[in-house]
């Protein structure tokens, strides 16, 4: 789990679905099955489901930091994917 900083989560915490989903496809996670707003991604045997609203923010922010947590990113991996500064 992430120790957020104050600054580092203030830049994350309003991400939307779609800003999450381009990270997680240009983090090479392959996207399976899709059932309407549930999207299901694949990489290396894991396995992430997203559930999608479009240009919505998370409501929940617990939500969000175990979805992160579930993904495997790191703050590095977060950096590179340009979703923190």
């Amino acid at each position: 789990m992430i120790n957020w900083q104050i600054n580092e989560w203030g830049q994350i915490k309003n991400i939307s679905c779609d800003v999450l989903i381009s990270a997680l496809e240009r983090d090479e996670w392959t996207r399976e099955i899709s059932n309407g707003a549930t999207l299901v991604y694949l990489k290396d045997n894991n396995r992430v489901v997203v559930h999608y609203h479009p240009r919505k923010t998370f409501y929940n922010p617990t939500f969000l930091k175990k979805l992160i947590d579930d993904i495997g990113w790191s703050k590095d991996d977060l950096k590179r994917l340009k979703l923190l500064k």
